[in-house]
């Protein structure tokens, strides 16, 4: 996809860019497969905000997204590339030979027609899914299992993708996007490519309508508020606040690790993203 311009007949159309969605070739989704997604603006069950600046937005339908690519041994042909609100990758509706529809996250360079298919012993090729111990070193990869059963959880977002940088034993060694290096068991179910819609990153929103269509509700500083609502408030004239940032509970902001140091996890990263 490309990036769209606009001429500035007003001051914010100067700096708005959008997506130009050449890959699109449908305009609405498949109803069988979208629910309905209920916005919470940021409120627990209690009614209270436990996450701050969410709120309005537009009206959305979740597309249910198959994860797990579990439909084994079944070839599948693209039906149609789709814009998907929920997410900054762009999905494909996949029709197997048995009649099923589902959807996808779209690699990059998927196209109507293309032929796919979820395998122990599929070919390396774009979009098919297999084992980790069955993908070559340095394969591009992404929709990457934690656990095997569960789901890709790794490198979904659009251009994320993952590479393959060793093996041994019963894991496999893994690059993420984020240039964290870590280990994952070879049984793992991963997609081969890399996640299309590239260009996302690069838009600019251009004016600040467009983040409250997004569901975005304007961020405050806590050095402006008064002390009743953020450790930061208060102070004679513009005061810099007088001690490093917190939230509004007191937490620092910046830099302090919150991570607990008994996790499981922790053994399987070999190099931090930092």
């Amino acid at each position: 996809m490309g990036i769209k311009k606009y001429r500035p007949v007003t001051p914010t159309q100067r700096y708005k860019t959008t997506l130009t969605f050449d890959e699109i070739t449908a305009d609405k989704p498949l109803k069988k497969l979208t629910v309905g997604k209920k916005e919470y603006a940021g409120r627990g069950s209690k009614g209270q905000i436990s996450v701050r600046r969410k709120g309005g937005g537009h009206k959305r339908k979740y597309r249910i997204i198959d994860f797990k690519r579990d439909k084994y041994n079944i070839e599948g042909k693209v039906s149609s590339i789709e814009y998907d609100p929920n997410r900054t990758s762009n999905i494909a509706l996949i029709t197997y030979k048995d009649g099923e529809k589902r959807y996808m996250i779209a690699p990059d360079s998927l196209s109507v027609g293309d032929v796919i298919v979820s395998s122990e012993n599929a070919e390396i090729k774009l979009g098919n899914a297999m084992p980790l111990k069955k993908i070559p070193q340095g394969t591009n990869i992404y929709n990457i299992e934690l656990h095997r059963g569960k789901g890709g959880q790794l490198a979904r977002s659009a251009g994320a993708t993952a590479q393959i940088t060793a093996k041994e034993g019963q894991h496999v060694f893994i690059k993420l996007p984020s240039g964290e290096m870590r280990k994952v068991n070879k049984e793992n179910y991963a997609t081969i490519g890399e996640v299309g819609n590239k260009d996302q990153g690069q838009i600019q929103i251009g004016k600040a309508g467009r983040s409250r269509w997004l569901n975005r509700r304007p961020k405050v500083r806590g050095v402006a508020m008064n002390p009743v609502d953020h450790p930061l408030g208060g102070g004679e004239g513009k005061s810099s606040g007088g001690r490093h940032p917190v939230s509004p509970t007191g937490m620092p902001t910046k830099g302090y690790k919150t991570r607990k140091k008994n996790k499981y996890s922790n053994k399987m990263i070999l190099k931090r993203r930092k």
